[in-house]
């Protein structure tokens, strides 16, 4: 964060969930203003579509292309306009390109209220594109400005409400615009009126939105969309996890898209039900997603906890394969309504795989996101996030050439959702492949919540940037999972090379690059490389944590401090570096499973002390490196311990 974020998110009142967010107006009216863009947005494309599909005759547009023709002109604005929309959002004032965009809104839905009053497809379609532009505008917006007003351990929280959000006012838009428009004889005139009271609605909360200050007002705007798009993707492409999560959430696109636009025909050809069937399909699948973007919170601790990503990612192929077979072998039937359709138990199946999906899905997204926003540079954080909204429609029109193409070559519909969920389990094992962090991450939340009852005192000590070095003493196997865990950033450990031996925590440590150290006289190239690449890593600006004791203590008491972190706080002195020493103490882990309290070494009795041990790791105040010799730091991680 910039010193502005801090100083807004530090004045800030702490709240108990995410829900007391709605009660403050740094969130609020936001939320508000885009819950009702987007409800609008699509009770507006809903009601038009309905409209030509079933009450109008459009020689030009027949009915089975309308969907995809009002869908391919909402979503072009993006490609062309999305770079451009991002170096607005850094250059101006957020509040003020949120009230535009709002204004911009009211005028169209104006122009579109003309439409459905004459009933002109014309002027409609124009309309389709204009709010596309809207959505464009105000896409990096609405991802920009939360980082700005909320803390770090706000962040997922906030995604999730917004995300919730969204999902919630998709549904109610596409419910409302239906009912209006089928209204006898006033229902496009009732679309209207409600397009314009929404936009009005909107502009409304807008006028709440508090300032958020420009991040970049010296930028020069470049409004040539071909190569600012270029551009921006380049600037995205310069952080390697902040990209590579860009294409993660555009996979995610790409995985929902294929279901949203075949929940009619699956409805029907499939689950032999009737229209009011394919909106329940939508119903679930909206829930679902509004469910598991609410839990990210519960689930991470009010950080940002990419260890989520890799379970959702895994609910989601399991879901969707299981949607396979749950619906490949349903009986041929008349059509169903609602009532008829939930009424048979083999349908609950579909419904529980699709909620579980798009749960997951929540839970793969949200925190996506939250890193986006964390690990983003400010000054270009707008045009980041529009470089993820060119990819997300990328992703998006080739999902539908792909689940067109594959309808055309004979596949069915569940076919499809199976070859999904298969691409969708290949695509995130590379993804977590070229990022372990988010593996890391999984196997450190599994350990602290399904292992453990893992306790965290003392963690906002821990610096959310700039370079520090992590001490903590070394009771069991598992401890750097655990420091892993009650960090919001990646750490890099020093670890005796002896534990690369470790057949899986071995294979865990060296895929999140922790650094191998032999004593000096049994090995002194492996000596002098540690700390070569650990003074490497603070001075790129990074967490390193160091065990000084330099091995697991064998009779769980504190041991003598060794002197190694003074050659690394000297080497970093040598480089112009101030960095803090962070002390930690891990409590009650002595005697687990993973320490070494047996005779015959460790991990020979898993269930010697039960499962779900009470564990505690305490984090001290950092201090100055001037204050850290060895006595004194081991003085001081006792004092932890003895707390």
């Amino acid at each position: 964060m910039s010193h502005q974020e801090t100083s807004a998110a530090a004045d800030a009142p702490a709240h108990p969930n995410q829900f007391a967010l709605l009660g403050q107006r740094r969130f609020a009216p936001f939320f508000w203003t885009q819950f009702a863009g987007a409800a609008n947005d699509n009770l507006f494309k809903f009601a038009f579509t309905v409209m030509v599909t079933y009450q109008l005759q459009v020689a030009w547009m027949p009915p089975s292309m309308a969907g995809l023709v009002i869908g391919a002109l909402f979503i072009l604005p993006f490609l062309l306009l999305s770079a451009t929309s991002g170096q607005l959002t850094d250059k101006f004032p957020k509040h003020r390109m949120i009230r535009f965009v709002k204004d911009l809104e009211i005028g169209i839905m104006l122009i579109a209220g003309i439409g459905f009053w004459i009933e002109s497809p014309v002027i409609l379609l124009a309309c389709v594109f204009l709010m596309g532009v809207h959505s464009t505008l105000f896409g990096p917006v609405k991802y920009a400005y939360l980082p700005q007003v909320l803390r770090d351990d706000e962040l997922t929280g906030g995604n999730g409400m917004v995300e919730m959000g969204t999902f919630v006012a998709i549904l109610l838009g596409n419910v409302v615009g239906g009912l209006l428009v089928a209204l006898p004889q006033i229902g496009h005139a009732s679309v209207a009126v409600a397009c314009i009271a929404l936009a009005l609605v909107g502009r409304l909360m807008a006028q709440g939105v508090p300032v958020a200050a420009a991040t970049d007002p010296g930028l020069q705007i470049n409004w040539n969309p071909l190569t600012e798009t270029w551009r921006n993707l380049k600037l995205a492409k310069s952080n390697v996890v902040v990209f590579r999560s860009l294409l993660g959430i555009s996979w995610m696109w790409f995985f929902g898209a294929v279901f949203l636009s075949q929940f009619p025909s699956f409805a029907k050809e499939v689950l032999h039900g009737n229209e009011h069937v394919a909106s329940l399909l939508l119903v679930v699948f909206s829930i679902g997603i509004g469910i598991g973007s609410l839990l990210c919170e519960v689930m991470s601790r009010r950080q940002v906890e990419i260890g989520l990503v890799p379970m959702g990612a895994i609910g989601m192929s399991v879901f969707a394969i299981d949607l396979y077979f749950a619906s490949r072998s349903l009986p041929a039937a008349p059509l169903m309504d609602v009532g008829a359709f939930v009424s048979q138990s083999a349908h609950w199946r579909v419904m529980a795989d699709l909620l579980l999906l798009s749960l997951f899905a929540g839970l793969y997204s949200v925190p996506m996101y939250a890193l986006i926003q964390m690990r983003s540079q400010p000054t270009h954080r707008a045009r980041i996030i529009a470089a993820n909204n060119i990819l997300n429609a990328l992703f998006m029109i080739a999902s539908s050439v792909s689940a067109g193409a594959l309808l055309g070559a004979g596949f069915s519909v569940p076919q499809i959702f199976l070859m999904t969920g298969i691409a969708n389990a290949i695509v995130a094992g590379y993804i977590f492949f070229l990022v372990p962090e988010y593996l890391l991450r999984c196997v450190a939340w599994v350990a602290t919540h399904l292992v453990y009852r893992f306790r965290v005192a003392g963690a906002h000590h821990i610096p959310t940037d700039g370079p520090a070095l992590l001490t903590c003493n070394h009771v069991s196997f598992v401890d750097p999972i655990l420091l892993m865990a009650a960090s919001p950033r990646p750490i890099h450990f020093v670890m005796d090379y002896r534990i690369f031996r470790t057949p899986l925590l071995g294979w865990l440590f060296r895929l999140c690059k922790a650094i191998p150290i032999a004593p000096q006289k049994e090995d002194p190239a492996v000596y002098e490389a540690a700390f070569a690449r650990a003074a490497q890593v603070l001075r790129e600006g990074d967490l390193l944590a160091i065990f000084p004791e330099g091995a697991i203590t064998r009779d769980g008491q504190l041991q003598e401090f060794k002197g190694g972190m003074m050659k690394i706080l000297e080497q970093a002195k040598a480089d112009g570096l101030q960095v803090p020493v962070v002390p930690m103490a891990l409590s009650n882990l002595w005697g687990s499973y993973f320490s070494r309290v047996e005779p015959k070494g460790a991990m020979t009795r898993p269930f010697r002390r039960g499962l779900f041990n009470r564990v505690t790791l305490r984090v001290g105040e950092p201090l100055p490196p001037e204050q850290c010799q060895p006595a004194r730091l081991q003085e001081r991680v006792r004092s932890l311990l003895d707390q």
